[in-house]
């Protein structure tokens, strides 16, 4: 009996004894767990503290993977947006010249037959001209001998002394010279020797979508009209060839050739209106950039420093502007009056201002105030 008791006793001392201990483990256990949070929470916030920090700077972090996912899809998707462009394009002039021409040259005044003729031709040439430059030429880089070349700063991804306005693109995988961005619909970046070809073709592009739409307006309602008929009456000889009898006789219906020119008219009407309204705010949109004397990527950057420095109740210029007709003069390169036919309203390759490389003051510009740049 009392060796049990003993027994009893030993076994209860053990149990409180482990419990007691248990306790203590526990406690540390959760101690040690606090620690390691807290070591984990500092170590993070030591390595991505950053006092410039902003809202701006938090979304690009989250969108990084967007980015990257765009810069891979339209490196590979430029050839097909080019091919679509030139497709587009070019059944929009097919269904002129094969639907609308005809009914021009049958229908209309002379003195409006060459008016047409004269204007849609020349708008013609200066789309294609404007475009294959555009996808053609490059749009400038920073040379590769970097003994002779001043840059502002260092490319993080290059490497390498970036010149002023220089911008690395990273779908193209090259610093770009005045860059202002990577069209895809050009398979190109836009920079210092292609951004006129690419705003001209915009300019042109809408002009001739704006023109299509206008001329075709009244085509394009006999056309819809033609096809709602059509419509109406195929339904008809359907109702008719299900109760057919000996003395009814089906509707009449259209030809292959007239339902084509139809649809090819309602075609060409919708898509040129739609691209003169999408493509007419993208040109306006860098008409303004122009004006401003800035591109897209520094309107962003311009922006910004202009906010910081109002905070510190200061002013801030942008050097590369001269006012908004010198800088439409410097864009084309218009040296003299005869300039502006030669070089705006025919097609012209002559090269812009300048390298790329430095920004000296133009010879065109007639007035330059010393721009303030308060950093």
């Amino acid at each position: 009996m009392r060796s049990r008791q003993r027994m009893f006793a030993a076994v209860m001392r053990l149990l409180l004894k482990r419990l007691r201990l248990g306790r203590r483990w526990r406690f540390k256990l959760v101690r040690q767990a606090e620690q390691l949070w807290h070591y984990g929470h500092l170590c993070l916030r030591s390595l991505l503290y950053n006092s410039f920090t902003n809202s701006d700077v938090v979304l690009d972090a989250l969108f990084e993977p967007v980015y990257w996912l765009v810069d891979h899809v339209t490196r590979w998707f430029g050839v097909v947006f080019v091919a679509l462009v030139i497709g587009l394009t070019s059944s929009i002039v097919a269904i002129v010249y094969i639907c609308l021409l005809p009914l021009i040259l049958q229908t209309y005044t002379p003195a409006w037959i060459c008016w047409h003729l004269a204007y849609g031709h020349w708008n013609l040439i200066m789309i294609i001209f404007h475009y294959y430059m555009a996808i053609t030429t490059s749009p400038g880089h920073p040379p590769q001998a970097k003994d002779d070349l001043t840059g502002v700063s260092i490319c993080r991804k290059c490497i390498a002394p970036k010149p002023a306005r220089t911008h690395h693109c990273s779908i193209c995988n090259r610093c770009v010279l005045k860059m202002d961005h990577h069209c895809p619909w050009l398979n190109n970046c836009v920079g210092h020797y292609n951004h006129r070809y690419f705003f001209s073709f915009c300019l042109f592009m809408t002009m001739g979508c704006i023109y299509c739409s206008i001329s075709g307006w009244e085509m394009f309602r006999d056309a819809y009209a033609a096809i709602e008929r059509m419509k109406l009456l195929e339904k008809e000889r359907l109702q008719v060839a299900a109760n057919q009898t000996y003395y009814q006789t089906p509707p009449p219906t259209f030809s292959f050739r007239q339902r084509a020119f139809h649809k090819s008219v309602v075609y060409l009407w919708v898509l040129c209106s739609s691209v003169a309204l999408a493509l007419g705010a993208l040109t306006l949109w860098h008409a303004a950039l122009i004006t401003r004397g800035e591109t897209s990527i520094e309107r962003h950057i311009n922006k910004k420093e202009r906010q910081r420095l109002q905070k510190k109740g200061k002013v801030f210029r942008n050097p590369y502007s001269y006012g908004g007709w010198d800088n439409w003069k410097v864009f084309l390169g218009v040296d003299i009056p005869r300039h502006w036919l030669t070089r705006v309203l025919l097609p012209s390759p002559h090269l812009p201002y300048g390298t790329g490389l430095s920004w000296d003051l133009p010879p065109c510009v007639t007035e330059h105030r010393a721009p303030l740049l308060a950093i």
